[in-house]
């Protein structure tokens, strides 16, 4: 009997945990689109708050100047909203942070929280009881934040591309890379050889490309070092992506010293190479990401490299848009007998 009853309570558990899953995912299916421009942030917080230090770490943190852009351009667009006019138009929102200071807090710390009122969204809630409990918290949590920000911009940009995918892409990317990347529709093949490809979207005065290349590891060489990346990256835009001039062809410029991170993203190990690209013998370029891998065997490197013209416009919009599509990148699964 009391087998029976220990399975019987089992039993119920679990119906009503698929049940609460269920009833879960139907309220998500139901919620409305996320509202609001790419790169921006709403801030829930107090007039006398968003004017004090608090206010001036948010904005400081969040509106700090991109990195590796020709001009200033902030990280995110910040918008500040006092609680009393945070209605449904601003709940609709896709990034929203919440400026909790109140002595009444019982639990202070950093809340992040997906779809609350809309999707896909992102909140995050910072609670404590007075202004320098907040900038604290704040400052511990400053990397997280942004990340998490990030991570859902990226996000939102690789599930649009995957929604209204370029399909006639996806042999010719499997084929060079062992891998897929995700392209919207607009993107065109420039070029295709037997180890590059050039794709491209390029409507009125504006340019967003990604090159996509392998080339042999060689012995007694660091492969992932920034130097042996540049240099064999420089290679083969020499002999692949020409200027407008005879003798101008595509670089990556190390007269602003890129920077290099060593990344681990959903699984797959990378160097990130943030910097400028510019045509030798022209007076064009632009910033760009590059990710680098070693092939699944370690006989080559892959390489994705997202770059930007945009010589009259702002280029923090373009510039993520072509990082999302080399985040888009995943592995074909291995073929089996």
């Amino acid at each position: 009997m009391k087998r029976f009853l220990k399975y019987a309570l089992l039993a119920l558990s679990c119906t009503l945990l698929l049940a609460s899953c269920n009833e879960n995912k139907r309220k998500k299916a139901l919620l409305p689109n996320i509202s609001g421009k790419a790169g921006e942030v709403i801030v829930v917080i107090d007039r006398t708050e968003w004017e004090g230090a608090m206010g001036v770490i948010l904005r400081d943190s969040l509106a700090q100047d991109c990195p590796f852009l020709p001009q200033r351009e902030p990280m995110y667009n910040l918008v500040d909203v006092i609680p009393s006019g945070f209605t449904t138009m601003f709940q609709m929102h896709r990034n929203i942070i919440i400026v909790n200071i109140n002595n009444a807090v019982t639990e202070p710390g950093v809340v992040y929280l997906s779809d609350k009122w809309a999707k896909p969204q992102c909140v995050i809630q910072i609670s404590a009881i007075d202004t320098a409990s907040a900038v604290q918290l704040f400052i511990e949590n400053c990397s997280k934040i942004m990340a998490t920000l990030q991570t859902a911009e990226r996000d939102r940009a690789i599930a649009n591309a995957r929604k209204y995918e370029e399909k006639s892409f996806v042999p010719v990317v499997n084929n060079l890379l062992g891998a897929s990347v995700n392209f919207p529709t607009g993107y065109r093949l420039k070029k295709n050889t037997s180890d590059f490809l050039w794709i491209t979207y390029e409507p009125q005065q504006i340019q967003q490309s990604v090159l996509l290349f392998k080339y042999p590891v060689r012995e007694n060489e660091n492969m992932m070092s920034k130097e042996s990346i540049i240099k064999n990256t420089n290679a083969i835009l020499k002999d692949n992506v020409p200027g407008m001039f005879d003798n101008s062809y595509m670089i990556l410029s190390t007269f602003a010293n890129p920077s290099i991170e060593y990344l681990k993203y959903k699984g797959k190990d990378f160097a990130e190479l943030r910097g400028f690209w510019e045509v030798q013998n022209d007076f064009m370029g632009g910033p760009y990401v590059q990710h680098v891998y070693y092939s699944k065997d370690g006989k080559e490197m892959i390489s994705l490299l997202g770059f930007v013209y945009a010589p009259k416009c702002d280029k923090r919009l373009y510039l993520r848009q072509v990082e999302s599509i080399i985040y888009s990148f995943e592995w074909l699964p291995e073929k089996t007998e």
